[in-house]
């Protein structure tokens, strides 16, 4: 299967560095407020007021420090960034809430999601052809469990099988778990970071 084409940037590079700076300022508001930087809407560019699905990921030294996100989009992307980086800081059950001498260690990386596409398939060995890696993020759902991995999961797990296998867990089921009523959704990312 040929590689389906990276979307056209939806967002200039003055609008990452937008983004990236109300994430930060959002997770200092945090510190200071214990809540997210309240945004003004009518300061934005129409992009960032566009309701658009956003993940927000920390990494201190290198490591995952917290990472939250939505599949679908719930607000205005500008208000979108700054409630996820205030939760991936905070509220992320993974790691205890971000402390104020950690604030200048981490780096923020955003990944603005297109709008997922169902995966036609009739079996695991199509889904798996159907899968690009290392453009593909994919949501995994069966029996009332999903789970998603972004496209840069693909680091980690470059290979198809795993990346399902991993998946298929981070869903909660079974890694070999296979069933007529499996759905897959795939879509695409504008990552930036710091």
């Amino acid at each position: 299967m040929a590689d389906r084409p990276q979307p056209a940037p939806l967002l200039t590079p003055a609008q990452h560095r937008t983004l990236l700076e109300l994430a930060r300022s959002s997770i200092a508001h945090g510190l200071a407020e214990h809540r997210p930087l309240p945004v003004s809407l009518d300061q934005q560019d129409e992009a960032l007021r566009a309701e658009r699905a956003a993940f927000v990921t920390l990494h201190e030294h290198g490591r995952l420090r917290g990472c939250i996100g939505h599949l679908e989009p719930v607000a205005p992307l500008a208000v979108d960034v700054v409630d996820n980086a205030f939760a991936a800081a905070f509220r992320d059950p993974r790691f205890p809430p971000l402390t104020a001498g950690e604030l200048d260690q981490i780096d923020i990386h955003i990944s603005v999601l297109t709008p997922a596409e169902p995966i036609e398939f009739d079996s695991e060995e199509a889904l798996l052809a159907a899968l690009v890696p290392g453009l593909d993020g994919i949501i995994l759902a069966d029996g009332g469990r999903r789970g998603t991995f972004l496209p840069a999961v693909w680091e980690q797990l470059p290979d198809r099988r795993d990346f399902l296998r991993h998946l298929k867990q981070k869903a909660g089921l079974s890694p070999a778990h296979w069933s007529d009523s499996l759905r897959a959704w795939r879509y695409r990312t504008e990552s930036f970071g710091e």
